[in-house]
């Protein structure tokens, strides 16, 4: 099989990771599904928490409509500047420093990639920050062959709120035999 083509600007940001020493990018797999996500609102308002170094985004980027505008946020300010960076160049795209909380004011939204703050610590406002028929991925998931899903050997209560919220209709995919994702879409 050909070796798929990497868009420019996840080489951009990739590199922008090497030159932090940022570990935490965006895997390739998951970014495929985020260009996709992307793509299926091509006027939608599209958001990420947990910024990094921009791989993320610039996956989003690549599936972004000429109607469509991305925000992002990255708590840490040196990184957020460097993602910025790639970016420059393109009025849709908008990185914000501080808290995951700053993408309020931004939503609802069509596409939420929850990478960083929000996942964990506020779930319920991540799932109230969903358009109707929104979509919303969570990646760094340990896949589990059992229902309720575990982690360490316990319930993962996390991947089941998201699982069996009411407002949504979410699923698991896997990312590689080693990762996984829930993906969801907010209910109309």
């Amino acid at each position: 099989m050909a070796e798929r083509e990497v868009p420019p600007r996840v080489v951009e940001a990739e590199r922008v990771a090497s030159e932090a020493g940022f570990k935490k990018s965006c895997i390739p797999e998951v970014g495929r599904l985020l260009r996709v996500a992307a793509a299926a609102k091509p006027h939608g308002i599209i958001a990420e928490s947990g910024t990094g170094s921009g791989v993320g985004t610039a996956w989003l980027h690549s599936g972004l409509g000429a109607g469509a505008r991305l925000v992002t946020v990255e708590r840490d300010e040196e990184l957020a500047r460097r993602a910025a960076g790639v970016f420059a160049d393109d009025e849709r795209v908008g990185v914000l420093t501080g808290d995951w909380r700053l993408l309020e004011q931004h939503g609802p939204f069509d596409v939420f990639f929850c990478d960083g703050g929000g996942k964990r610590d506020d779930p319920r406002r991540v799932v109230e920050l969903l358009a109707p028929g929104g979509l919303l991925v969570l990646d760094d998931f340990t896949p589990s062959p059992h229902w309720p899903p575990r982690f360490d050997g316990e319930v993962d209560e996390l991947r089941m709120f998201y699982l069996t919220h009411p407002a949504l209709d979410a699923t698991e995919i896997l990312t590689t035999p080693a990762s996984s994702a829930v993906v969801a879409v907010r209910r109309l």
